[in-house]
């Protein structure tokens, strides 16, 4: 399957429904790894990044296991990119404000039959490489596979607790290449996934998900931010009583069925993020001034500034 993109074209716009993204540049990568020819590719990993030079090079490490590794990355301004190109085989760079075309952009990129999707804040330990490889060599039936997670709370590792949009303990990240398509949510945008589902993998995938309370408080308001935004801009509201019910339910769901209280002080922490994560976003979305955005023309206008 040849290149979707082309480097030698400038601004190339990647097509979604809304006209959202752009990519900018996209290359051959990969010092002293030549990129491997489509026949050869059964395993693309793709990693969608911004400023993340003090993460991708260890993400990145982890993946060699895999046939193609494309990196994408959204206007990044630190040294991603130089690591990306040593480190990667294919590298996509651009203007993505949405998740979803994002991570579609960097699907597009893939030639590999089956796809891996990972983060910059997450590793695949060889055990888990491993497991990989050896499902992918069985020629399995199925279409997409979940991934556990192991989420990483400073260096302690904390299983239960996790959901209300606020975590997962695990994730549909292994599928056949064209299997899976995003929304256009601006945090945490609804996936579909095409065929028949595989089941649960053993090994987990680490992900380094906050470094402490304050973090953890910080991802809280940027998620709520975005949320309230999608909210201001039509998606279906519910009253304040109605947000106090589900965030009750969901701190009930997540300290109590999800076993969060097995992790102490942190499973009350996680608890009261999922709680709060919709009755903030609904009130940040009624006192906050909505922000116009015209997305399309505000990446034209980035694109122009980065060819000038």
């Amino acid at each position: 399957m040849s290149s979707p993109f082309d480097p030698d074209a400038g601004v190339v716009p990647f097509v979604t429904a809304s006209g959202y993204s752009h990519v900018l540049a996209s290359s051959e990568a990969g010092e002293g790894k030549p990129p491997a020819t489509p026949p050869d590719i059964g395993l693309s990993v793709f990693v969608c990044a911004r400023n993340e030079a003090a993460r991708l090079p260890q993400c990145l490490e982890h993946l060699r296991f895999a046939d193609e590794i494309v990196v994408l990355l959204d206007r990044s301004t630190d040294a991603s990119a130089e690591i990306a190109r040593a480190l990667a085989d294919r590298v996509v760079e651009g203007i993505f404000p949405l998740e979803g075309p994002r991570r579609a952009a960097a699907l597009a990129a893939c030639r590999g039959a089956w796809v891996l999707e990972i983060d910059a804040d997450e590793l695949v330990p060889p055990e888990l490489a491993e497991e990989i490889r050896l499902l992918l060599q069985g020629a399995p039936k199925a279409d997409w596979f979940l991934l556990p997670v192991d989420n990483y709370v400073g260096g302690r590792c904390v299983r239960h607790g996790w959901g209300g949009s606020f975590g997962t303990s695990a994730v549909a990240r292994l599928y056949r290449r064209g299997g899976k398509a995003w929304g256009m949510e601006r945090v945490h945008p609804a996936a579909r996934l095409l065929g028949t589902p595989g089941g649960r993998l053993r090994h987990a995938l680490r992900h380094e998900v906050d470094t402490d309370v304050s973090d953890m408080l910080r991802r809280l308001d940027r998620y709520t931010q975005l949320n309230a935004q999608d909210l201001q801009a039509g998606r279906r509201r519910h009253g304040l009583l109605s947000h106090a019910f589900r965030g009750l339910r969901r701190f009930w769901k997540c300290y109590v069925a999800r076993r969060g209280y097995r992790e102490g002080d942190w499973g009350v922490m996680i608890a009261l993020m999922a709680a709060f994560y919709p009755i903030l976003s609904e009130l940040r979305a009624r006192l906050e001034p909505a922000i116009p955005v015209n997305p399309c023309r505000s990446a034209e206008q980035s694109a122009g500034e980065s060819a000038a």
